[in-house]
């Protein structure tokens, strides 16, 4: 008689959850998608929640795909991308970013930025390591950091900065098993920078303490005056930093999962060995688009950054208009107030909005640190759309201090 493993599990008394390793039970689900899954299928729900933008990808670029296709464009590729790939985002960053990366050895093209932060930690995590990360951020970098055995250490910021990241703030978390600091400027979820100035002190604390970073700089491209510091342009720190980015948010490619990881070809060519064994490499299809947006796409680029950039001061004075504080986003497509005055959790404020006045957006505790009493909108979605959720967000707080 053969037994299945869940006839054996009822036997041993066990239930599958037992199979699952402890740090992989221990990970909470994604915040985001909780609120994004409430609000889906309600048209009458107006969705702050997921940063996407509502741009669909331009068509000469879905065109460049569908021609491969056509011409039979389906095979593997090279592990690290094809080579034109590789040299348009070289010569991308060094005109855009003035750094300057060997498309041979120093760029490997990933399935999305994601995956590259991944790579980046499975090849430098050992268990026990610290690996220090500014907050409110991205929720994914903590779990995955606890996944491959490292331990996470948030580094709070705050409205009154910014939410820039003071080095007084991370030099005070630092330890001797601390080995890599994430950074992700400009921020999701506050839309804060860091400039030139600012960085200056943190890479002289990062070479102190002989520090590896992985530079997520998905947004770069989405800053709204001062323009985007990358942190491997700063004297020093290129050979220290993993940079990490992609086509998701600048070129409207989210579903497209097209990223890059940028750094010292020692570093890349380990993150290669990881990468050539899970997923081979990113889709050539995919390539072939996001050789054409980086060839031909940079107006559609410019175009969405204006938009966003309109939308971002309807927002900002919106939010301020119906009583919420809200420092200025620089960058990025997000809105961070501070809904402390209500006297109401992130939660309660987040499921409120959705249930009665028919707005998603995340609770700011989902971010870590620093992110309870904040609010995540994002703007990446219509004028109209963004003016009516003002309008219902503002009778509910309206309705609040009536009591």
């Amino acid at each position: 008689m053969i037994v299945n493993s869940k006839q054996k599990a009822e036997q041993t008394g066990k239930s599958m959850n037992d199979y699952l390793a402890p740090r992989v039970r221990e990970i909470q689900p994604s915040g985001i998608r909780r609120f994004f899954d409430l609000a889906s299928g309600n048209k009458d729900i107006i969705t702050l929640g997921v940063g996407e933008p509502d741009f669909i990808t331009p068509w000469h670029v879905r065109e460049a795909c569908v021609y491969s296709l056509e011409r039979g464009y389906t095979s593997y590729t090279s592990n690290a991308g094809t080579p034109e790939l590789r040299e348009a985002i070289a010569e991308y960053l060094y005109t855009s970013f003035d750094v300057k990366y060997n498309p041979k050895d120093e760029i490997l093209v990933t399935v999305g930025g994601s995956e590259a932060i991944d790579l980046a930690l499975r090849a430098l995590v050992e268990p026990g390591d610290e690996i220090l990360v500014p907050v409110p951020c991205y929720i994914s970098y903590s779990p995955i950091i606890s996944i491959g055995g490292g331990v996470p250490v948030e580094v709070e910021t705050f409205a009154k900065d910014n939410f820039k990241l003071k080095a007084e703030h991370f030099k005070a978390k630092i330890t001797p098993k601390s080995k890599l600091l994430i950074l992700s400027y400009p921020s999701n979820p506050t839309g804060g920078i860091m400039t030139y100035e600012d960085w200056l002190p943190i890479a002289k604390l990062v070479e102190e303490n002989d520090l590896i970073v992985i530079s997520d700089e998905i947004y770069a491209e989405l800053t709204y005056g001062e323009k985007h510091v990358s942190f491997a342009s700063l004297p020093g720190m290129k050979d220290r930093t993993i940079l990490v980015s992609g086509f998701s948010k600048a070129f409207a490619m989210t579903g497209w999962r097209m990223g890059y990881a940028c750094g010292h070809p020692e570093l890349i060519y380990a993150m290669l060995k990881i990468h050539q064994y899970t997923v081979m490499c990113a889709p050539v299809m995919g390539q072939v688009a996001a050789l054409e947006a980086l060839k031909n796409g940079l107006e559609d680029k410019d175009h969405m950054v204006d938009s966003y950039n309109q939308r971002r001061r309807l927002i900002v004075q919106g939010l301020r208009d119906i009583g919420l504080e809200c420092h200025e986003p620089e960058g990025a497509f997000y809105a961070f107030p501070s809904i402390q005055s209500t006297g109401l959790s992130s939660e309660e404020f987040a499921k409120g909005l959705l249930l009665e006045a028919k707005v998603a957006a995340v609770p700011g505790n989902v971010f870590g640190a620093g992110g309870e009493g904040y609010l995540r909108c994002s703007y990446a979605t219509s004028v109209s759309q963004l003016s009516e959720a003002l309008h219902r967000m503002g009778q509910y707080i309206h309705k609040l201090k009536q009591g």
